[in-house]
């Protein structure tokens, strides 16, 4: 039995654990969960995931949740299939992939979400996005984008001069912030948005990216 990923294309952490198993030719099942109607609350997903989230990976027997973990598993689990996400040939060039998927989840992740839920998602549950807090995050994504371009004057990718998972994990928020009126903070810097152009161009991405409508009318 292959994998089966449950979850809905237009959600950001489905997308990113999407765009994995087509960077690795992973065959898969896609079970689609239905959010608006509370689907992943219901307890035959909550025996999957407590925490009514998605996605979940089912891999035989395994069952994961968390889209990085679940990213981390399929690049480890099928290393020598498809593109080498992780590098994991060379430890010196893994350890670097390492530390920008932390610097991802840690330092990237947390200001820019904040940003892509006031401007999407608010308003879908009756909310005014709140400016303050839009403003506030994007300052403090502008200083992670200052940090973001010093490395890529110098590397094609941010660790080193091939694709990997640090890059992917950026995809889904990174593609949804481009939509908004905030974008310029990407693309005012060259390095930086080269980089953004060659990822989201990715045949993997682009087939997920077909999916990611949330907020289109």
């Amino acid at each position: 039995m292959g994998m089966k990923v449950h979850g809905a294309p237009m959600s950001t952490c489905t997308a990113r654990v999407l765009a994995c198993l087509h960077e690795k030719e992973v065959d898969f099942e896609f079970v689609p969960v239905d959010l608006f109607a509370g689907e992943h609350k219901q307890p035959a997903f909550l025996a999957k995931n407590p925490f009514g989230q998605i996605p979940v990976l089912e891999d035989g027997d395994l069952v994961l949740f968390e889209s990085r973990a679940i990213t981390g598993y399929i690049a480890e689990k099928c290393k020598e299939t498809g593109y080498d996400l992780i590098r994991h040939q060379n430890l010196q060039e893994s350890a670097i992939v390492k530390v920008w998927l932390e610097v991802e989840s840690q330092q990237y992740h947390p200001v820019i979400s904040p940003i892509v839920y006031q401007h999407f998602v608010a308003p879908l549950t009756g909310l005014t996005p709140d400016q303050a807090i839009i403003d506030a995050n994007l300052a403090k994504l502008e200083t992670v984008l200052d940090i973001y371009e010093a490395k890529l004057s110098g590397s094609k990718y941010l660790a080193g001069d091939f694709y990997s998972l640090a890059d992917l994990n950026h995809l889904p928020y990174t593609f949804y912030f481009m939509k908004t009126p905030y974008a310029k903070v990407i693309n005012e810097r060259s390095h930086v948005k080269a980089w953004w152009e060659d990822i989201s161009s990715r045949p993997a991405f682009l087939k997920v990216a077909q999916g990611m409508n949330f907020g289109e009318n």
